[in-house]
């Protein structure tokens, strides 16, 4: 099994409470469900390790340069 390091985080008991919500619909741990996220933010802003390319973010097709004239 991989190395694990643990670390103290101080939160908002409404953020805690939102979490827990969260992790128990999603059938995981609240430490699952942070480890989730973390993972999931990593990995979309490439930060993740070799490999790990930033998702394009969703949103509208680039639009063209100018108005076609008929």
């Amino acid at each position: 099994m991989a190395d694990r390091n643990s670390f103290l985080i101080r939160t908002d008991p409404r953020v805690l409470e939102a979490l827990r919500l969260w992790a128990r619909d999603e059938l995981r741990s609240v430490n699952g469900q942070i480890e989730y996220l973390l993972r999931k933010a990593l990995r979309d802003a490439g930060r993740l390790g070799p490999g790990s390319a930033p998702s394009k973010p969703p949103g509208r097709a680039p639009k063209s340069g100018g108005r076609r004239k008929s």
